[in-house]
């Protein structure tokens, strides 16, 4: 008879809970850890949480704006590391559990290309016990789905020893942590690293995979490195700069913010979601902005906060429908008598130029153009690091509209690139760029 007297409470409790959306009703700190598996559910695997099947729509989004990611339908977002401190993932796993999503958390770990030596016994276990701080810090989080041992631990290195203190972390995290799965961030799939880790690290739950423009042969690349088990995908988008032709100065040719929403679906359909036996979801490259050859090739987000085509794209393919508004559509840019992207386009200094836009969009004539002219970057970096951006040139832009720009070139010698901007009164954007050289 006691029981009766609370059932008001817990119909209004149930109804309180319910009129919030997907934000949980309980403080973070209350609620406990979410009990995340992965499961063969006949013959297809995926991630369950809490009992439930969570296949994984998400995005990679180092504490930028990843808030976003819920409004357009997915349902989590990866680290490449806890921050700064753990005070900041904890501040991220908080922003995640208010707005129903699910944080793979990543965890530094030395890499050999940045000089950290394996066969260094007191650096390696260093780093162990820092990770474990760093483990018990945040494990009994409920917005944390599991943890990402290290990135691409695989590239530029010689050293099979990393694979060592791979699964020495793996199973230091299940010793302390039992709630969560932990895999591994590859660069792309090779036989050797998986043929070494299915000996040597038994802790490790599944692969993670990271491909750009050659995840279209993912199917093949699976087979060719002889791994049948499960995955992630937890990198792609654009196609790399790496896959990209490039101009006889060897500035490579960025796809226009069209050309990679494109890319994107179709990567995305033929790809991910053909795989329904050992793909559990995977996260799209960049949920935010970063310089890697230029400020704009990998972020789905503009510099100035502006959403591009790619996130329309994942809205619809993460929820089946299309937003109401739509960004910009750029669909090329040319330099009026010297070229286009594909050419080797040589300009004079200080001469006059007119660049032609190609745009579409519902309602042209609430759109806004800008653009600026900056130099390469000199100093290029590898595998994501830091890449410094190299400075606008200012006073070179004559003016901006949506069919044409006018520009003039450097007064110096050398290798330059064009970016133009295409916005809507929705804050979204349509992106080109094309490099010229000056003689």
């Amino acid at each position: 008879m006691k029981m009766l007297k609370w059932i008001p409470v817990i119909m209004a409790m149930i109804f309180f809970a319910c009129n919030q959306g997907e934000k949980p009703a309980t403080d973070p700190r209350e609620a406990g850890p979410s009990v995340v598996e992965m499961r063969n559910v006949e013959g297809r695997y995926r991630l369950f949480v809490n009992g439930e099947e969570f296949y994984v729509k998400g995005a990679g989004c180092q504490y930028g704006p990843c808030i976003e990611i819920a409004a357009h339908g997915g349902n989590s977002f990866r680290t490449w590391s806890t921050g700064e401190s753990t005070q900041v993932a904890l501040e991220a796993l908080d922003m995640a559990w208010e707005n129903g999503l699910m944080v793979m958390m990543g965890v530094y770990v030395g890499k050999e290309r940045h000089g950290f030596d394996y066969d260094d016994e007191a650096a390696v276990a260093e780093q162990l016990e820092r990770i474990r701080k760093e483990v018990i810090e945040l494990k009994d989080h409920p917005a944390l789905l599991g943890w990402g041992i290290g990135n691409e631990l695989n590239l530029g290195y010689t050293n099979k020893k990393v694979w060592d203190a791979v699964n020495d972390i793996a199973r230091m995290i299940k010793e302390v942590d039992g709630n969560h799965v932990v895999t591994t961030m590859l660069a792309g799939i090779g036989r050797a690293e998986v043929e070494y880790i299915a000996e040597n690290c038994p802790d490790i739950d599944f692969l993670s995979i990271q491909l750009y423009g050659s995840i279209i042969h993912l199917e093949q690349r699976l087979r060719n490195a002889g791994y049948d088990g499960p995955y992630l995908v937890t990198e792609w988008g654009a196609t790399g700069h790496w896959e990209m032709p490039e101009t006889s100065w060897e500035s490579p040719i960025e796809q226009t913010s069209t050309e990679k929403a494109e890319a994107i679906k179709q990567r995305y359909q033929k790809s991910i979601l053909a795989d329904d036996v050992n793909c559990m979801g995977s996260y799209v490259f960049l949920w935010g902005q970063k310089q890697e050859r230029t400020p704009s090739w990998y972020g789905m987000f503009t510099e100035a906060g502006e959403k591009t085509e790619a996130i329309n794209v994942m809205e619809y393919l993460w929820t089946g429908k299309w937003p109401e508004n739509m960004a910009p559509r750029m669909k090329d840019i040319t330099i009026e008598g010297k070229g286009g992207r594909f050419d080797d386009v040589m300009l004079e200094r200080g001469g006059e130029y007119t660049l032609i836009l190609e745009v579409e969009h519902a309602a042209m004539e609430s759109l806004n153009v800008r653009a600026e002219v900056m130099p390469e970057p000199v100093e290029l970096s590898e595998g994501g690091d830091f890449e410094a951006r190299p400075l606008s040139i200012e006073g070179l832009i004559i003016s901006a509209q949506t069919s044409e720009v006018v520009f003039r070139a450097p007064a110096e010698k050398g290798a330059y690139r064009i970016l133009v901007y295409v916005t809507d009164e929705y804050n979204q954007a349509g992106t080109a760029n094309i490099p010229f050289y000056v003689n």
